[in-house]
């Protein structure tokens, strides 16, 4: 057994959780980082109106980069649970054969999202919520966005392989890199060069450009404990299933933030006009940030829980899944109680303007409410994924945003005199509902471990005595 291995299979889960979801909590925390500076410089320094119309076309953007990450995830998340699962039950060939599948795959993908974004741009914006205002300012960054879809999933979906082997100091590296690049070069192309929101889309692409690099010289040095070769890149279509079906729930969940974008785009437009898309492109940016924190730690947990229940270690697993609830929990709750105390201060960060900080600032503590509880969500969601359960994992991933929070958004501002206060409601109820359905089908899940742990151990007492 490895070093790596052995560190997944017999050390301390509080330890190892730490061990592994600190580098990938600084590296998700420092990749918002560019999601925020992208929106203060482009609301300071590219929006000269009170309604942030350049914030806006990039909100409408957003949703468009949400479908080049669900394919990403497709083959990333699906990917690495299966190594995980692999390495647990000592089979490397496999591992390294999902590795060659999963980024055959990828590179596939990516050249078809490049061709089909540069020849659809116009009816994707359009569809998206664009308005005559920020159109212009959308397509001038999706475009270059487009760009960077050539290698932007590759880098995504073989970080989560590294991540799986355990090697959570060079996937946190592989996002500081680029982070780090982008806050460099943002204020430069913006800034100095004044290439508006154009000049933020060419910071993004150039700095996952270097974190490309950085990934192809980590497999080409042999740094990692998987051992691609050129035969494990031949096309295994039951590994090729196995990768999809666990990786479909990240692929939907991201999917669904698009086809809520549609709705709740298109909804703000009405109610609300190009304002209101400034106010949500601000908050969604902070919430995602709020967010990493407990990616980063849902991150770690993977790859314990999906080794750990492929070796039949099924006490660690339900251990790192405690551990990963309360502390998902308790950064989810200092993030919201940050929130709820100065709104004012972080709305106007992005744009100075009067309209924008009172509507933003009443939004924002709405949609807050009930993050302090999301953590469980997120937590449940990913558990399912790690030990390759598609179905429930999938029925998580769209619960929170197709299943309860369109509908929502659809049926409660009629019901209300203010629409655009409708809309905000619409979050934290999906959101505790949603939380509750994941507390639900996790104790369904804990019953069943224990199940097959005492199958196990019976097993193995029954060898023992013949």
């Amino acid at each position: 057994m490895n070093k790596r291995n052995d560190m997944l299979s017999n050390e301390k889960i509080s330890s190892l959780l730490f061990k592994l979801s600190l580098p990938a909590t600084v590296g998700m925390i420092v990749n918002a980082l560019y999601n925020i500076v992208d929106g203060i410089f482009i609301g300071q320094f590219v929006d000269t109106d009170g309604l942030g119309l350049g914030l806006a076309g990039v909100t409408v953007a957003m949703p468009i980069q949400l479908i080049v990450m669900a394919f990403s995830l497709l083959i990333g998340i699906g990917s690495a649970s299966a190594v995980s699962r692999a390495l647990g039950a000592k089979n490397a060939d496999k591992a390294n054969h999902v590795a060659g599948n999963a980024l055959l795959s990828i590179v596939i993908i990516s050249f078809c999202l490049c061709l089909i974004g540069f020849l659809f741009t116009n009816p994707l914006l359009k569809a998206f919520g664009a308005t005559p205002n920020n159109y212009q300012y959308a397509w001038d960054y999706i475009r270059v966005i487009f760009i960077g879809t050539i290698y932007f999933p590759f880098v995504m979906a073989a970080n989560n392989l590294i991540r799986a082997e355990g090697n959570a100091k060079v996937s946190m590296m592989i996002m500081v890199i680029g982070t780090g690049l982008n806050l460099i070069l943002d204020p430069l192309f913006i800034g100095v060069f004044g290439l508006g929101v154009a000049g933020a889309a060419i910071a993004t692409i150039i700095s996952q450009f270097a974190s490309f690099v950085y990934i192809i010289v980590y497999f080409a040095q042999g740094k990692s404990t998987l051992t691609i070769k050129l035969h494990h890149f031949k096309p295994d279509f039951s590994l090729l299933w196995e990768i999809i079906s666990v990786g479909f729930s990240s692929f939907a969940r991201n999917i669904a933030g698009s086809i809520v974008a549609i709705v709740l785009n298109n909804s703000l437009k009405v109610y609300g006009g190009d304002a209101a898309l400034t106010v949500y492109g601000i908050i969604n940016r902070v919430i995602m940030f709020l967010f990493m924190p407990l990616f980063g730690v849902v991150q770690g947990m993977q790859p314990i829980a999906g080794f750990n229940y492929g070796a039949k270690q099924y006490k660690r697993v339900k251990e790192v899944l405690k551990l990963s609830m309360i502390t998902t929990t308790v950064l989810a709750t200092a993030g919201t109680i940050v929130g709820m105390l100065i709104p004012q201060l972080i709305i106007k960060l992005f744009k100075n303007s009067d309209i924008i900080i009172n509507d933003g600032t009443v939004a924002l503590r709405i949609i807050l409410i009930a993050i302090p509880i999301i953590g469980i969500q997120i937590v449940g969601a990913t558990l399912f994924q790690s030990l390759g359960k598609a179905v429930p994992s999938l029925i998580l991933s769209l619960l929170r945003q197709v299943i309860i929070l369109i509908p929502l958004i659809i049926i409660l501002p009629p019901l209300f005199e203010d629409k655009l206060l409708a809309i905000w409601i619409a979050f934290p109820i999906s959101d505790a509902i949603s939380t509750l359905i994941t507390i639900f089908l996790i104790r369904l899940q804990l019953k069943s471990l224990s199940k097959e742990e005492s199958e196990h151990e019976e097993l193995q007492v029954i060898s023992q005595t013949t």
